[in-house]
C-alpha cells in the first residue's frame, strides 16, 4: 500500500513538474503572441490578417496530415520497448518527412490552395516549404517529451517561434516586402522553431547506429497510427472549420476579425496544451502496464489543474471583451461577442482534450468515431448559423460541437477505464461565480478602467478562492519546486 501511495505521489510530482515547465512556456508565449497580434492588426489591418490566417490554416492542415498522428503516437511507439528509441525516432522523422515533402509539392504546384480566392502574389508558393519544418519539429519534440525534456518545447515554441514571428513581422512592415510581410515572418518563425527542436533531439538521442530505412517497418508504424492520425486530423479540422466556412460566406476582413478573437481565445487553450507533452507518455505507460486506475487519476488531476487555470483567464478576457478586442484597432471591437463564445468553447475543449488523451491509448478507433461525429455536428450547425449570424454563428457552432464531444468522451472513457474521470469540482464553480460577479460589476466602468480593474481583479479573486477552499495537498504539488 505504501509503495502504491509513493508511486502515486511520484506520478503527481512528475505531472506537476511537466505542467510547471509548460505553463512557464505558456506565459512566455503569451508575452510574445499578444504583441504580435496587436502589431499585426495595427500595421497590416484586418484584411491582410485574414489572408494570413487562411494561408497558415492550409499549411498547418497539410502538416497535420503529414505528421500521421506521431505528435502524440510516438510516445506509444517508444513505450513498446522492442526497439531502440533512437531507431523509432529515426523512423518517425523519415516517414513524416516523406509525407511532408509530398504535401509541400502539391501546394507548390497549386499555390492557390493556400490563399483565399486563389489569388497568388509573387513568391507565395514558397510558403509550402514550411510544411516539412513544422512536421519534423513536432516529431522531434514528441521524442523529447517521452524523455521528459519538456524544456526544449518551451524554448522552441514559446520563445523562438513567437518572437521570430513578432520581430520579423514588425520589421517587414516597413520594407518593400510589407505586402507579404506576415507570410514571410511566419515561414521564418517555423524554420527557426524547427532548428531549435531538431538539434536538441539529435544531441539527446545521439547518433543513429545500426539503423537502416525500411518501408515495411514505416508502413507498420503508419498503420498503427492511422486511428490516431485520423483523430488528430478531425480534431484539427474542428478548430479550423469555422475559419474555412466563414471565409466562404464572408470577406477577408471578417475572417481577420474572427482570427484575432480566435487567437485571443486560444491563449486560454494553450494552458491545456501545456500539460499534453508530459501527460501523453505517462498515460501510455500506465495503460501499457495495465493500470487503468492510475491513468484515470492522472486525467482527473490534470483536468482539474487545467480548469483551475483556464476558468479565470476566460472570465478575465471575456467580461471586458469590447476593450480587449479594441486594443487591436477600432474595427476589431465588433468581435467581442465572438471572442466570448470562443473563450467558452475553450473550456469545453479542455475537458474534451484531456479525456481524448486517455481514449487515444485505450480506444483509439472509438475516439475517432466521436471526433468525426463532433465534426459533422459542427459542420451542420455552421452551415445553419453562419449565414444568419456570421462570426457569432461560427463560434456558436464550434462551442456546441465541442460540448457534445466533451460529454461523450468523458462518459466513454470512464466506462473504459472503470474509474471516475470527472475533472470538475464544486469549488471551481463557486470560485468562478465569485469572480464572474466581480468582473460583471466592473463592466459599469468606462472601457479602460474596466480592463484595469476587471482583468487583475478576476484573476486574483478566483486564484485566492480556489487556493484557499479548492486545492488539496496533491493539487498544490503544481506550485512546489520539490515534491
Amino acid at each position: 500500500m505504501g509503495e502504491t501511495e509513493e508511486s502515486r505521489r511520484t506520478a503527481v510530482q512528475a505531472l506537476a513538474k511537466g505542467g510547471r515547465t509548460n505553463f512557464a512556456g505558456f506565459l512566455l508565449r503569451l508575452g510574445a503572441r499578444l504583441p504580435f497580434l496587436v502589431l499585426a492588426a495595427r500595421l497590416y489591418g484586418a484584411e491582410e490578417l485574414g489572408r494570413f490566417a487562411y494561408a497558415t490554416m492550409v499549411v498547418e492542415f497539410v502538416a497535420a496530415i503529414a505528421t500521421l498522428g506521431l505528435k502524440r503516437g510516438l510516445a506509444s511507439e517508444m513505450a513498446h520497448g522492442g526497439r531502440p528509441q533512437t531507431h523509432v525516432l529515426a523512423d518517425g522523422l523519415l516517414l513524416t518527412l516523406l509525407l511532408a515533402l509530398l504535401g509541400a509539392g502539391v501546394l507548390m504546384l497549386v499555390p492557390g490552395l493556400m490563399l483565399p480566392g486563389g489569388e497568388v502574389r509573387g513568391g507565395e508558393r514558397w510558403l509550402a516549404l514550411v510544411v516539412p519544418a513544422a512536421v519534423m519539429s513536432d516529431v522531434a519534440l514528441s521524442g523529447l517529451a517521452f524523455r521528459h525534456r519538456i524544456d526544449v518545447a518551451v524554448r522552441a515554441r514559446s520563445l523562438v517561434e513567437p518572437w521570430v514571428l513578432t520581430i520579423a513581422a514588425t520589421a517587414l512592415a516597413f520594407t518593400a516586402w510589407q505586402r507579404d510581410g506576415l507570410l514571410i515572418a511566419y515561414a521564418l518563425s517555423m524554420l527557426a522553431a524547427c532548428a531549435a527542436s531538431l538539434w536538441p533531439a539529435l544531441r539527446l538521442f545521439g547518433p543513429v547506429q545500426g539503423w537502416r530505412p525500411s518501408f515495411g517497418r514505416m508502413w507498420g508504424m503508419a498503420s498503427r497510427n492511422l486511428p490516431l492520425a485520423g483523430a488528430d486530423l478531425v480534431e484539427w479540422s474542428i478548430r479550423r472549420l469555422d475559419v474555412f466556412l466563414l471565409g466562404r460566406f464572408a470577406g477577408a476582413e471578417m475572417v481577420g476579425i474572427y482570427y484575432v478573437a480566435q487567437q485571443v481565445a486560444t491563449l486560454a487553450g494553450k494552458i491545456r496544451v501545456s500539460f499534453d507533452p508530459i501527460l501523453a507518455p505517462m498515460l501510455s505507460t500506465a495503460l501499457k502496464a495495465g493500470r487503468p486506475a492510475e491513468a484515470a487519476a492522472h486525467i482527473r488531476q490534470v483536468g482539474f489543474w487545467v480548469l483551475a487555470f483556464q476558468i479565470p483567464v476566460v472570465l478575465a478576457l471575456g467580461l471586458p471583451g469590447e476593450g480587449v478586442m479594441g486594443l487591436f484597432g477600432p474595427e476589431f471591437a465588433v468581435g467581442a461577442a465572438v471572442m466570448a463564445l470562443l473563450l467558452t468553447a475553450e473550456l469545453a475543449a479542455a475537458t474534451s482534450s484531456v479525456s481524448e488523451m486517455g481514449l487515444i491509448y485505450a480506444r483509439p478507433r472509438f475516439n475517432l468515431v466521436i471526433a468525426v461525429g463532433g465534426l459533422l455536428l459542427q459542420a451542420v450547425l455552421s452551415l445553419l448559423l453562419i449565414p444568419a449570424f456570421g462570426g457569432e454563428g461560427a463560434a456558436g457552432a464550434l462551442l456546441l460541437g465541442l460540448v457534445a464531444a466533451a460529454i461523450v468522451r468523458q462518459v466513454v472513457l470512464g466506462r473504459v477505464l472503470g474509474a471516475d474521470v470527472g475533472m470538475w469540482r464544486w469549488s471551481l464553480l463557486a470560485a468562478g461565480a465569485l469572480a464572474f460577479a466581480f468582473g460583471y460589476a466592473a463592466r459599469a466602468l468606462p472601457e479602460l478602467p474596466q480592463m484595469v480593474v476587471a482583468i487583475p481583479g478576476v484573476l486574483l479573486l478566483f486564484g485566492a478562492a480556489i487556493w484557499k477552499f479548492g486545492f488539496r495537498a496533491e493539487d498544490r504539488a503544481l506550485f512546489r519546486r520539490r515534491g
